[in-house]
């Protein structure tokens, strides 16, 4: 398994899911060798290209074009053919059953995201998503319970790294929540 680092992906303004919850969203992804996966509110696709050298077969969606060609470049970069679709969740989301789905961005639609899901994710298939809001983490896992998911596992994960001067400067919180699909 190759393990990215923040510096090995193009960036630019887009958001990207730092390394440490990049690793550990994907450990709760449990992805395995020819899964479909699929990445709601990919970013940069940081998520998406670790995934796809965890060997899943990748369908990403970004609602911004600047994303959607970052997310391109990072997949070439790393030798990955993915499948990158610019638009909005649910809606744009292809007619397809997914093993694995991870939530980056929502863009408020949560609910209609589950609704998406009750047909596209297998059962047993496995949601993560990341959160920086109590709001929206709390929403999910209403969500979670309302559609009688099961092993729910929430996690709020607090790091920091040290900057050139040699003090820490903390990251946002990221609350990483996991389901599986009853």
């Amino acid at each position: 398994m190759i393990w990215l680092n923040d510096e090995d992906f193009v960036r630019a303004k887009v958001p990207m899911t730092k390394k440490n919850i990049r690793f550990l969203s994907i450990l709760a992804l449990d992805l395995k060798e020819g899964q479909e996966f699929l990445d709601i509110g990919s970013g940069t696709g940081s998520i998406s290209v670790q995934a796809g050298l965890c060997g899943a077969r990748v369908t990403a969606i970004e609602r911004k074009e600047e994303g959607v060609n970052l997310l391109k470049e990072n997949a070439k970069a790393h030798g990955l053919d993915l499948r990158a679709i610019h638009g909005l969740a649910p809606q744009d989301l292809p007619d397809q059953v997914f093993d694995r789905v991870f939530i980056g961005g929502s863009a408020g639609n949560l609910k209609a995201i589950f609704v998406y899901l009750e047909d596209h994710l297998k059962t047993k298939g496995i949601l993560v998503a990341n959160f920086i809001t109590l709001k929206n983490a709390y929403e999910m896992l209403e969500l979670f319970k309302e559609k009688g998911y099961e092993d729910l596992d929430v996690e709020l994960i607090q790091t920091a790294k040290m900057d050139r001067l040699g003090l820490m400067r903390g990251e946002n919180p990221i609350y990483i929540m996991k389901g599986v699909k009853a």
